[in-house]
């Protein structure tokens, strides 16, 4: 078959066949590319969409970019189940199949180590979120009595509230204080829960926080950790983390997975 190469993931070779059904990128079915001890997961794609002019372009199109990266996902999804595969890169494209077996050959060692690191092991994900709260959710000054909506206009009491400008202070310090014990909470809970978790993996990466307007998931992301965990473990693991969800009101803790190790590849090939 004419066209370029894509590349999926590296893996050592396995017996276990992909679901008959299953397509990748260009809606090509996947295939294996053995080179000694490793194989490379490949499929054709277009010279049209995939050489190095048009893939650029491509690559600022975010529908067509979402659309790849979930075929790519499906692979890698589907490799996971039946050996530990090495993800490579969205968008590995080479000439042909010499160039794959070339770019193997090269990187034989570094591949073997990861792959021995990485055998019989899956990485989970799991998130902390602080609930939006109502008060969160309204400008501060909006809740302010007695403030004229006149630019430049001096606050002046409500009737029949003498002092009303200390207890709105009052009541903003407390407030504040009341917001900055329930971070503080949050923040203990999250780090209990990694020390927790970390008990039954091999390996942790804590991510930055997700961007609440990238990921449009509600609330502050206080924990975005990846958990490199043992097959063996990954049951107790979910558990854990089921446990875990209720024992803190005001917050939430997502878990995904299991994925390939993305976080622990170390490959940005």
């Amino acid at each position: 078959m004419s066209g370029l190469r894509y590349v999926y993931a590296v893996c050592r070779p396995f017996g276990t066949p992909l679901p008959a059904q299953l397509t990748g990128v260009a809606g090509v079915p996947p295939k294996q590319l053995v080179h000694h001890d490793l194989v490379a997961v490949v499929g054709h794609v277009p010279e049209v969409d995939f050489a190095e002019e048009p893939l650029r372009a491509h690559l600022e199109d975010l529908d067509w970019l979402g659309a790849t990266a979930r075929a790519h996902q499906n692979v890698i999804d589907a490799l996971t189940v039946v050996t530990t595969p090495l993800p490579l890169r969205l968008a590995t494209v080479f000439r042909d199949d010499s160039g794959v077996r070339t770019m193997m050959q090269e990187r034989k060692e570094t591949f073997l180590r990861t792959l021995d690191r990485l055998d019989g092991r899956v990485e989970w994900g799991v998130k902390v979120y602080s609930e939006p709260t109502e008060a969160s959710q309204h400008p501060e000054a909006s809740e302010r009595p007695g403030v004229s909506e006149t630019p430049g206009a001096r606050p002046a009491p409500s009737p029949g509230r003498t002092g009303s400008g200390r207890d709105y202070l009052r009541q903003r310090r407390d407030q504040r204080r009341e917001h900055e014990e329930k971070w503080e909470q949050a923040e203990q809970f999250a780090r209990r829960l990694h020390e927790s978790l970390s008990g039954y993996a091999e390996d942790t990466r804590i991510h930055a926080p997700q961007n609440a307007a990238l990921s449009r998931a509600p609330g502050r992301n206080i924990l975005n950790a990846a958990y490199l965990v043992p097959r063996t473990e990954s049951e107790a693991f979910v558990e854990l983390v089921d446990r875990t969800k209720d024992d803190a009101p005001g917050l939430r803790v997502e878990l995904t997975g299991p994925w390939a190790a993305y976080s622990f590849s170390g490959e940005d090939a």
